[in-house]
């Protein structure tokens, strides 16, 4: 186990372009610590700078007491996980978990015993002399990250390892790698640019944008207060409704001055004409969509300003198309934000 730290790092193609701009970190010794933002924000070119799969133009990565700008990736004593597997199909589940083993010299009784404890743990114990293609997509992964605890390493480095797994297979290794991480309590840097993944796994979560953090922080802390109106719509699914004050459709009461209100669906109510007192943010919907998610609805529509909203509603909805409906919220749910999209202070 170690702490990783990045010192203004930064990365630079063909001397002009600039995608890692001046990331500093701290990333505690056992901490499972998320990046997330939409493609291309520079996440896994952060992750692959860690790993010594890219150079850095200029900063500092240390993972425990080592500075490894200049040591190759076998130097670095991390395991990293792809999306993609990266098993060997000629070999088995076995031959894969002992070959990088095998490569560093590591004694035979040393490399049984390792790969017994994880087979245990992954509980692949029965595939350990099958071959990748005999595996399902869920198995393969399991190997892969057998693969990676079988080093011991100081840390593991996952770039969207479960891309490529469907849904349901993508929430039972969700829990797998959360539990697994526990149990092993090794620093671990996880890529992905599913929100949902992030605020499940992390223990801190790093939002990146265009190549900068736009906040750092627990996933309740970026759900509750988002800093900027991009972590606040990034964050929460469906995102964020953001209403331009200028713009108006909707009523406010006892709010302070701010360019832009921020709602969660979840925050607003339907009420009747009776109900809106005690309020401090009213509005009249013409209803677009509803979307039917089990357990509860979630319905789109427009203010009267023609800027959009969405509302979530308990149960199997009857809520038509064009229907007309009045959603509240209470002043303690809205988000503001000033002209530059920043969170304003105390809100």
């Amino acid at each position: 186990m170690a702490k990783i730290t990045l010192n203004n790092v930064r990365k630079t193609y063909a001397g002009t372009v600039e995608t890692i701009k001046g990331v500093s970190l701290d990333i505690a010794d056992g901490e499972l610590l998320v990046l997330v933002g939409p493609s291309g924000c520079g996440k896994s070119t952060l992750l692959r700078m860690i790993a010594g799969l890219e150079s850095i133009t200029s900063g500092e990565i240390s993972i425990g007491d080592r500075v490894v700008n200049t040591l190759e990736p076998s130097e670095r004593d991390i395991a990293m996980v792809f999306q993609n597997y990266a098993l060997y199909p000629h070999m088995t589940v076995y031959q894969n978990l002992a070959y990088g083993l095998k490569n560093r010299n590591t004694p035979a009784d040393v490399i049984e015993a390792r790969i017994k404890k994880a087979a245990t743990t992954l509980e692949i114990e029965q595939y350990l002399e099958r071959k990748p293609r005999q595996l399902s997509g869920g198995q393969r992964q399991r190997v892969a990250m057998g693969r990676a605890i079988v080093r011991e390493p100081s840390a593991f480095l996952f770039d969207e390892p479960l891309s490529n797994l469907d849904a349901k297979l993508r929430v039972q290794m969700r829990v797998e790698i959360k539990r697994l991480q526990r149990a092993l309590a090794t620093t671990s840097v996880y890529v992905t640019h599913d929100q949902m993944e992030a605020m499940t796994l992390a223990d801190r979560l790093v939002v990146l944008n265009g190549g900068h953090i736009e906040q750092v922080g627990t996933p309740i802390e970026l759900y509750e207060k988002p800093a900027t109106t991009f972590v606040a719509t990034f964050i929460g699914s469906p995102s964020m409704n953001l209403l331009d004050r200028a713009r108006g459709g909707f009523d406010l009461s006892g709010v302070p001055e701010a360019a832009t209100i921020g709602i969660r669906p979840e925050d607003l109510k339907v009420v009747s004409d009776g109900q809106v007192a005690g309020y401090a943010l009213r509005a009249d919907v013409t209803v677009g969509a509803v979307e039917l998610v089990g357990a509860e609805s979630y319905v789109y529509g427009k203010l009267s300003s023609g800027q959009d909203i969405a509302f979530r509603v308990s149960g199997r909805s009857q809520i038509e198309t064009g229907a007309q409906m009045t959603v509240a919220a209470h002043s303690h749910d809205i988000h503001l934000f000033d002209a530059g999209g920043a969170r304003l202070a105390g809100h």
